[in-house]
Formats: C-alpha cells, structure tokens, sequence
C-alpha cells in the first residue's frame, strides 16, 4: 500500500482534517481540563465527579443522540450542531460559576462531542467501503493532532493562566463546527430517501439489541478497551513513584500514540491480512501480556517497549471492533450501532473501571494491573467466540 499522504480536496483529506480539529479539542481537554478546574478552586473529589458523569451517562445519551442523528438527510449536519451545542457549552463554563453549572456545562459540552467520533467513524467506513479509500489514516490524523494539542497547551501552560483551556477548546470548537458544514464528505444518511419515522429509529436500535454477536462485539472489546482505566488513572504516579522522572514519563506517553499512530497508518494492511476477529484476538493478547507485565513493576528498560503495545490494546482493538460493528449491524441502524459501540467503550465500562481503579491503586499499587488483564482476558475469551461462531458461519 503507497504511503503518500491523501491529495487535498480528497476524502481522506477531508476526514483528516475533521478528526485533526476534533482531536485538538480532546488533546486539550483529556489533560488540562482538570488544570483548569483546579485553578477555580475545586477539590480532587468534584473534579472526579465533573468528569465521570458524562463518562456514566454515555451509554444512555449517546444511543439516543445517534437515534436523532439519523433523523437527517446528510451526515455532516448532525455532526455541525453537536460541534456548535459543544461551543455553548464551553462558554457556559467560562460564563458561569459554582460546582452545578460548571458539572452541568461540562455534562453538556462532553456529551456532544463524544457523540461526534462515532458518527463520524460511520462516514469513514462508508467512504472506504464505496471508494476504496482509508478508514485507518484520517484517524490517525486525528490522533496526530491529538500529540500537537498535549505538547503545544502544555508548554504554553507553563506561564500562561489556566484559562487558556478553555479559550483552546473554544477556538477548536469553532473550527470543528465550520469544518462539518464545509469540509466533510456529503454522505447521505439512508440511501433510500428520506428518515424513517422517530418511532422506526427506535426500533431500529431495539433491534440492535437483540443481535447476539452484536453484543459480543461491543461486549469484548469494551472490556479490553476499559482495562485502560487503571493504566490512564495511576500510571504516571507508578512511574513517578519508581523513580521515573517527568520528562522520560512524557516520552513514554507520547511512545504510546506514536505506536497507536503508525498502526492506525497501516490499519487497512493489518485488516486484509488478519480481518477483523484474528485482529481482536491479538489485541486482545496483547492487553493480557500488557498488563501482566506492568504489573510486576517492570524497570524503564522493559516499560518502553512494553507501552509501544498501545499500538494493539487501543488502535488494534478499535479497528478490529468498529470493523465487527460494521459486519453485525444493518446499515439503517449504523449510526445507533457505532455510538452504542463508543458509548460502552469509551464511556460506561471504561467509566466503571476507572471509579474501581483508585480503590486497587490503594490497596495493592502496580498490582491493580492484575485485575485489568484478567478483564482483558475475558475479552480475549469473547473474541475467540466471536472468531468460533464466524467459521461456524461460513461454513
């Protein structure tokens, strides 16, 4: 497969440069936001509450906003109004004051943009499905700039008020909002015509439901994607705890999403060669090695190489199951699929995982990474299912 970056006007383009403005927003938001809620003087416990409740509620906000999201002739208009409710929010939260407003903006503002990836993932596969184009490089491109946002807000946080977040987060949102009105792809939402009735959109996700390997999909990767709770929350205060200074931490994280980048660069490769299933069970096997290994305490010299599996336990497995997604769900309902998907992933399981990750920090310190592979283990049973019913199925 050539390497050459997409031509610009492209698709591929198009999507890069979406995904690049989202993920300045998320490169902004995942690591200073707490900065900044902690300049306005709130303690570790409201922070903790702040962020988690829009993670809690996904699997319940983000279905429903898919089934609205369906309700529209193109792709890309939903996608502009939950960027501009996002920039709303962000105001909101420089606007207004107390624990309740800054919860309910941040509530607002993360929800939407949660919504965000997964509809625009959906676009993605189409495009790759009906021109033969990349699903794997424009996310890249996203986590890219993702690297940029960390690197460039961290350095100008260093003498800079903790207000800038904020000011970035609506620079990006703005850019995000004009971005999906003008440049992304016009992907029409049903081929047929018009949306079927809310009621119907409805049903449709019902349906969803009742999909046993649907739900083995979403089920298994979400559990080896939620064994990252421990690894997001605690990592950096392990490695500070073994000596590990914070520039040699910050190469590590940035080791990690340049692995993840270079999978997701390759990512249509890796896919024709294993497809989907084979590639969950490997990342899956990774997740298992990933975090038995650290849980051991492991020195630098095993650490490094031992992150670059971040290649496999996020992208592999994010690839593999928005792929599975795709093959187990009907096309009407790919929307309500890709964000139910995300919805457990990245929000309720890993939410969960997370709320229990400072109890085991506590009590048993790099040990906690036991009880994230044993999780991740379970997700590797369910891919091996998954890989099972398949052959059953063609055969």
């Amino acid at each position: 497969m050539s390497a050459r970056p997409p031509a610009q006007g492209s698709p591929v383009w198009r999507l890069s440069v979406f995904y690049g403005l989202v993920f300045l927003g998320a490169g902004a938001s995942l690591p200073y936001l707490p900065v900044w809620l902690r300049a306005e003087g709130f303690s570790g416990v409201e922070i903790g509450v702040i962020l988690a409740l829009p993670l809690l509620a996904r699997a319940v906000t983000g279905p429903a906003l898919a089934v609205w999201a369906d309700g529209f002739r193109e792709r890309r208009t939903p996608l502009a109004l939950l960027a501009a409710v996002a920039v709303v929010a962000y105001a909101g939260l420089a606007l207004f004051e107390g624990f309740a407003a800054r919860a309910f903006f941040w509530f607002l503002g993360a929800t939407a943009m949660a919504a965000v990836l997964p509809l625009t993932d959906v676009i993605g596969l189409r495009l790759a499905k009906r021109q033969g184009t990349s699903f794997g490089r424009p996310r890249a491109a996203g986590s890219a700039a993702f690297i940029l946002a960390n690197l460039v807000l961290g350095a100008a946080l260093t003498g800079a008020p903790a207000w800038l977040v904020l000011a970035w987060l609506g620079l990006a949102g703005c850019a995000t909002t004009l971005a999906a009105a003008a440049v992304l792809p016009r992907e029409p939402v049903h081929e047929a015509g018009d949306a079927p009735a809310g009621a119907a959109r409805l049903r449709g996700l019902g349906e969803l439901l009742r999909r046993r390997r649907f739900l083995l999909v979403i089920v298994s990767a979400g559990l080896i994607q939620a064994a990252h709770g421990f690894h997001y929350g605690f990592a950096t205060l392990l490695w500070r705890g073994q000596g590990i200074s914070e520039a040699v931490t910050g190469a590590l994280w940035a080791g990690g999403v340049l692995a993840e980048i270079a999978f997701l660069w390759t990512s249509d490769s890796w896919r024709r060669r294993l497809g989907p299933e084979p590639l969950l069970i490997l990342s899956g096997a990774a997740a298992v090695l990933r975090w038995t290994v650290a849980g051991t305490g492991p020195p630098l010299a095993v650490l490094a190489p031992l992150h670059l599996l971040h290649a496999l336990t996020f992208a592999g497995t994010f690839v593999a199951s928005t792929r599975l997604v795709d093959t187990t769900s009907p096309p009407e309902s790919a929307s309500a699929a890709h964000t139910l998907s995300a919805s457990l992933q990245s929000g309720l399981f890993i939410g969960l995982a997370t709320l229990g990750s400072g109890a085991l920090f506590d009590a048993a310190g790099a040990r906690g990474y036991w009880v994230m592979s044993a999780m991740a283990g379970l997700g590797l049973i369910g891919a091996l299912v998954l890989a099972r019913t398949s052959r059953q199925g063609a055969g």
